[in-house]
């Protein structure tokens, strides 16, 4: 078996914001890094599209060596993982790991609410899949989840808008509605990665009780507890501390956008994906 780095998969940027937190966590180990900019966003598209695509961007990470892919995407966590996990997996390479971010953010929120109501922001693709819902119910049946899609708000951040009045009025607007469909919401989960660079404006658009979770922590300590519960994937984890950074689109593209949520210089290489 072949031993190799960590895999992070988004449909763009934001899965950058979660390789930050899992190399802030986890510095040792080797990652590579993919974004499918080329058919981005997927948070519009079909479920059929949305699971072709993650396919095809799980296989070509593991071409490159990947034992362990993790979905840093809300949208291809919650329409492509349970399928590629029980269906493509067991063909594909079946010692190898594929993960998602949603089960492990739905396993922690109850910690934080008192008053047993979670709001859920989102793309229109998570929102609709009530993945969220579902996997909070499961391990929750108490608590009340209320969801809000946010259609412009992945638009703002990608355009670098985010310190602007439209961003401001888009994010208020959500937030509002949000609240007006359930009073009662101490806790927000930002289901989307692009969402943190918009925390800012969201706390401001929040009434101060009202706690802020964001999926790259909850995800990084998620892996290490996981990689303590499976020493077979552990070792077969090349720790060199070297970060790769692929793209479907032009690299030149990457490196300026994914700088904004990498949070330092990015020197990224295109790749092709399609079967």
């Amino acid at each position: 078996m072949q031993n190799g780095p960590i895999g992070v998969f988004d449909s763009g940027y934001g899965g950058l914001t979660v390789l930050k937190e899992l190399v802030q966590k986890l510095p040792e180990y080797d990652y590579v890094y993919l974004g499918d900019n080329a058919r981005a966003p997927y948070g519009t598209r079909s479920f059929e599209a949305i699971y072709e695509y993650t396919l095809q961007c799980v296989k070509k990470l593991f071409e490159l060596g990947c034992p362990l892919v993790i979905l840093a995407c809300n949208t291809a966590s919650a329409k492509a993982l349970r399928t590629i996990q029980q269906k493509d997996l067991p063909l594909l390479q079946p010692q190898n790991r594929v993960l998602g971010i949603i089960r492990p953010t739905a396993e922690v929120v109850g910690q934080y609410t008192q008053s047993n109501h979670i709001g859920v922001v989102g793309t229109t693709g998570t929102i609709t899949s009530e993945s969220y819902v579902l996997e909070i119910g499961k391990l929750f049946p108490q608590l009340t989840v209320t969801q809000e899609a946010c259609p412009m708000w992945v638009p703002l951040v990608e355009n670098n808008e985010m310190n602007n009045e439209g961003a401001r009025y888009f994010v208020k607007q959500h937030v509002n509605q949000l609240l007006q469909k359930d009073p009662l919401i101490d806790t927000l989960l930002l289901g989307c990665t692009h969402y943190p660079l918009l925390m800012p404006l969201i706390e401001q658009a929040l009434p101060p009780h009202v706690k802020v979770l964001s999926q790259g922590t909850i995800v990084a300590n998620s892996l290490a507890d996981y990689l303590q519960r499976h020493p077979e994937m552990q070792t077969r984890l090349t720790q060199k501390g070297e970060r790769t950074f692929l793209t479907t689109d032009t690299n030149e593209q990457f490196n300026k956008q994914g700088t904004l949520f990498w949070g330092a210089p990015i020197v990224s290489q295109q790749v092709h994906v399609h079967e």
